[in-house]
């Protein structure tokens, strides 16, 4: 923790930055497909922005503070999406056609979930942190491995797979007890990492279920709902 908070707040907006513009830079190289690098970005930008809550201090404008950034970059996204700034590196990262359109879904929605979870429940109550990890490492793993691994598809959704939710089931899973820990190891919440076993297993099944209906460009809005739904249930 720094007792700057501003400072924290650079650091964040750098990290966060810096992630996005270096998988911009190497899909726009053609180093990896732009379909991998938004599933990239998609993954790993809500641990390593969680994890940047633990440069804030305790005041009460720390979780609007780090809100701060997502709220940049998402307004950065409508902007692209809407055509005000053109970035190809930043389209070719985060669509899947090229289409700079498709940021005005799916990435705008990834966005605001970030601001709205981020303020609620900041390090006061671990709902959102779950609720992050299930967006990212479930949702985003799911496409990920559901499209590289041979398995059945979904009888209510052909276009999704069994691989694909077992994947989001085990990565949120796995994903929201390990920050979980992190935020245990700092003091954030008292109880022990077994006591979140089952919630976070509960959250997960549910959100591995409403993933894989088919339902088109809002996964973003419904794997982070229902978390919360759940999560104020179980916890």
């Amino acid at each position: 923790m720094l007792e700057n908070n501003w400072i924290a707040l650079i650091l964040t907006l750098v990290i966060g930055v810096g992630w996005l513009r270096l998988n911009d830079f190497f899909a726009h190289k053609g180093w990896i497909s732009s379909e991998l690098s938004r599933k990239i970005i998609h993954i790993g930008t809500g641990p390593i922005y969680v994890l940047c809550w633990l440069l804030f201090n305790d005041s009460a404008v720390s979780p609007y503070l780090a809100a701060i950034v997502p709220l940049g970059i998402t307004l950065q996204f409508a902007l692209v999406g809407s055509g005000v700034i053109k970035d190809k590196a930043a389209v070719d990262a985060m669509s899947r056609s090229g289409d700079r359109r498709e940021i005005l879904r799916g990435p705008l929605y990834y966005g605001v979930a970030f601001i709205l979870l981020t303020i609620l429940f900041w390090r006061n109550f671990p709902v959102g942190i779950v609720a992050l990890m299930m967006l990212c490492g479930g949702d985003g793993l799911a496409d990920v491995i559901g499209k590289r691994i041979n398995s059945p598809s979904l009888p209510w959704s052909p276009n999704k797979s069994l691989a694909g939710s077992v994947s989001m089931l085990l990565g949120g899973f796995t994903l929201s007890l390990f920050i979980l820990w992190i935020f245990i190891h700092q003091g954030y919440f008292v109880s022990p990492i077994s006591y979140y076993v089952v919630p976070v297993g509960i959250i997960a099944i549910v959100t591995s279920v409403i993933e894989s209906l088919p339902i088109k460009d809002i996964d973003n809005i419904t794997v982070p709902l229902a978390a919360v739904l759940v999560g104020l249930i179980v916890f």
